[in-house]
């Protein structure tokens, strides 16, 4: 496959082949977990992630809400330009 081969897995059941499998587990990858169905769920799964986040990354998301909502109101909604 070379150097530039990448392996995608959309956890797709139809894409789970053999060879896929196989190429995980020697890479000890794990596949993607099913996306929340429920709001609990989701509530949950959210505050999982909330609390894996560093600190210092949460402060400077909070820091640049401000200047994130002023651009938002100057364009009225439309498309912000970064």
């Amino acid at each position: 496959m070379g150097l530039q081969f990448l392996f995608m897995d959309d956890n797709a059941p139809c894409h789970h082949t053999v060879a896929a499998e196989q190429h995980l587990e020697s890479r000890r990858l794990a596949a993607r977990t099913l996306p929340p169905v429920t709001i609990r769920e989701l509530r949950l799964a959210l505050q999982d992630e909330w609390a894996a986040m560093p600190q210092q990354l949460i402060d400077t998301l909070i820091l640049r809400m401000g200047r994130r909502c002023e651009t938002c109101l100057t364009v009225r909604g439309d498309h912000i330009p970064y």
